[in-house]
Formats: structure tokens, sequence, C-alpha cells
């Protein structure tokens, strides 16, 4: 959708799921998208050298979140709100829904 302003799709998907879950990392993102992880990787390494995001060690996962310091992310993060909103509801909810450890067996859905 907006791939045109920022240069590709991969670019466009890190940064839609960086807005939408507030942080992640490379394998993850690769995964939700279902993309290969070496250009996700490499949007991501681009996009901390640019000072948009920033990068933190918890244990062996680097995690990648925006830069609160970036001149222009109030901006940014109006125009990624506008691009989830054009996405399908079903994507909509799951990029949302940010759930990161299993159920408890036994337990109802």
């Amino acid at each position: 959708m907006i791939e045109s302003i920022v240069g590709s799709t991969n670019k466009e998907r890190v940064l839609v799921y960086l807005y939408a879950r507030n942080e992640g990392y490379a394998r993850e993102i690769a995964r939700f998208f279902s993309v290969d992880l070496a250009p996700v990787q490499k949007q991501l390494e681009r996009l901390e050298a640019g000072g948009v995001i920033y990068s933190w060690r918890a244990g062996k996962t680097v995690l990648f979140a925006f830069n609160p310091r970036f001149l222009f992310l109030k901006e940014l993060q109006i125009l990624l709100e506008k691009v989830v909103g054009f996405y399908p509801e079903d994507m909509q909810e799951k990029l949302v829904m940010n759930r990161r450890r299993p159920r408890r067996r036994g337990k109802p859905v």
C-alpha cells in the first residue's frame, strides 16, 4: 500500500507490525507475514541505521521498537494507522492480538 513511499513491501510490513504490536523481532515478523527472514532483517537494519527504530537484547533475541526520539514519529504513526485501517478485518485482528505464550492445558477457549 505505501511501498512506493517507504521503498519496499518488506519495509512496510516491518513498520506496520511494529506499529500494531509496539515491538517485535525479525523471525516473528517474517513468520507473521510468511516471508523469508533475510529481507526482514535487512529492513530492520536499515530502519535502525536511519534512526526510525532501535533495538535491545532480551537474552539471545534482538527486539525492535520505534525510536521515541525519531523526529517524524507521530506523523509516521498516523500514516501507519491509516494503512492498518485498509487491511482486511481478519488481518487487523491478527495484528492486534499480541499473544506470546501458549494457553494453559485444559483452559477453555
